[in-house]
């Protein structure tokens, strides 16, 4: 049994939060460079030659790659020989408050119907799964709202198959236009209950950019719905060109034999995502 003290857990979360802001991962820095090596339109090519000045800006300067820096989002995988000393996910909160608050962080989170600030940016959204083993892993994805807003559940049939699940994601994110501010990376989930869908669909968005899934069909339809949401000519912030998404994410899980859920979870082209294992 490995103990875990939780000023290393608010320590460590405040870190992640604070690095995220400012320092897009290379997997996504790499496919914005990509898209632009590949991009056939003029303007396309020039808005994201101004997208990748802004990566370096924000990393040599240290301010925020984007002025909504989201409400957090942390997965936890907790090993079944990790004991954490002190309440786990009060450490959790404390270390986004201080995040936000060192990092001069914009605070985005309120209550759902008053509206007013909690000034914080707290409470965050925390997932914690037991695993096997004695690690800890942290990993934080900040949800700004432009993208997360677009983001949709079906209660497909069955019988809508592969196409019908196609047809669903492409119109989405081709619904929301602009909104997510493209290229976006496509979260999606497929199976599952009502609620698993879209769980399913936001921790997709932690694979590294450019890593198909493991089988070879899911791998085949990851590619397919790319290529189609990019022969759409939505392009980069919805202005035309051949770069509408980065990257197409899907994770699975079992369902009922009458039911084929269907979520998709939208990522902006600052795909910022932090992680670190103790």
């Amino acid at each position: 049994m490995r103990e875990i003290a939780g000023e290393l857990i608010i320590a460590t979360v405040r870190g992640l939060i604070m690095d995220a802001a400012v320092d897009l991962e290379p997997d996504c820095a790499t496919a914005l460079a990509l898209a632009r090596r590949q991009e056939s339109s003029p303007l396309a090519r020039d808005l994201l030659d101004l997208l990748l000045a802004n990566v370096e800006i924000a990393r040599q300067e240290k301010i925020p790659l984007c002025q909504d820096t989201g409400i957090g989002v942390i997965f936890v995988e907790l090993g079944q020989e990790v004991h954490v000393a002190g309440d786990f996910v009060a450490a959790v909160q404390e270390g986004v408050r201080l995040g936000y608050r060192d990092g001069y962080l914009r605070m985005s989170v309120c209550d759902p119907l008053t509206r007013q600030n909690t000034n914080t940016n707290t409470p965050a959204v925390v997932h914690v799964e037991s695993v096997p083993g004695d690690l800890l892993t942290l990993r934080f994805l900040p949800k700004g709202c432009g993208s997360e807003n677009m983001s949709s559940l079906a209660m497909l049939p069955p019988s809508a198959g592969s196409a019908g699940i196609v047809d669903f994601v492409c119109q989405r994110v081709v619904a929301a236009g602009s909104n997510p501010c493209p290229p976006v990376v496509v979260g999606v989930g497929i199976g599952g209950t009502f609620e698993k869908a879209p769980l399913l669909a936001k921790r997709s968005l932690l694979r590294p950019l450019g890593q198909a899934h493991g089988r070879e069909d899911v791998a085949a339809l990851e590619s397919q719905i790319l290529a189609r949401l990019n022969a759409t000519g939505q392009g980069v912030l919805g202005l035309g060109g051949s770069t509408t998404a980065l990257a197409v994410h899907i994770e699975l899980y079992p369902t009922h034999i009458a039911s084929l859920p269907v979520a998709v979870n939208i990522q902006c082209h600052a795909h910022r995502h932090k992680e670190c294992v103790l």
